[in-house]
């Protein structure tokens, strides 16, 4: 981990929570800038809608920083199996990236974990051991069963992904999706006639003569002038 090494481990009672690298470090800073930050640090930053975000692996785009991602989830779950499992069945197995929603969640729980100790207070740090932690193992059993307990097991849903994207199966759904589009524009009001102005006019009230039309009632000559 870093900072400390495999002795120090053996002897330590308990491990502080591993820290990422310094490119990681760095995207975390640019995202607080982009919150916090002058407006003049905020307009360096650019589009903060493409910054890199740690805790979504995917959004890491430049190679070191994806590298120092998966250093850093690496040690974090060398980290959770060693201060946080005691039976073997709570372990993140050792074919974690080989499974892409244990690697989505990871990447959560470090941010979340990570966050919490900056903290100046243990009330986030409580609520990951109370809700955070807990509702990942519960999720992370739910998934793998007894799955990779002793060595990886491919996916057993990879047929059933194969069948999902096959050509049939995404041109029946497409289909689906046309015929809703096509429901609801059948749904939609017919478009409203314009509205025709009434045709109004000043009559002389003794003769009935009509003096003048007027195309707004607006445009009627005000009594007062």
């Amino acid at each position: 981990m870093t900072g400390t090494t495999a002795e120090q481990i053996a002897l330590l009672l308990i491990v502080p929570f591993p820290v990422p690298g310094p490119q990681v470090r760095l995207a975390y800073r640019e995202l607080n800038l982009a919150i916090n930050g002058t407006e003049e640090q905020k307009k360096q930053i650019g589009n903060p809608a493409l910054l890199p975000r740690p805790w979504e692996p995917s959004t890491c785009l430049n190679a070191e920083l994806r590298h120092q991602v998966w250093q850093w989830l690496e040690e974090v779950v060398t980290w959770l199996n060693h201060e946080y499992s005691w039976d073997v069945g709570a372990m993140i197995p050792t074919c974690w990236p080989a499974h892409p929603h244990l690697v989505h969640e990871i990447a959560v729980v470090a941010d979340q974990r990570r966050r919490a100790g900056l903290a100046m207070t243990s009330d986030a740090l409580e609520e990951w051991h109370r809700y955070c932690l807990p509702a990942f193992g519960d999720r992370m059993g739910a998934k793998l069963k007894s799955h990779c307990e002793d060595d990886h097991v491919a996916w057993p849903g990879r047929s059933r992904h194969n069948q999902h994207t096959c050509d049939r199966d995404t041109s029946d759904r497409n289909d689906l999706y046309a015929s809703d589009i096509h429901a609801l524009a059948d749904r939609s009001p017919a478009p409203r006639p314009p509205t025709v102005a009434p045709r109004l006019g000043l009559v002389d009230l003794e003769t009935g003569e009509i003096k003048s039309e007027l195309t707004n009632p607006d445009d009627s000559p005000d009594p007062e002038g």
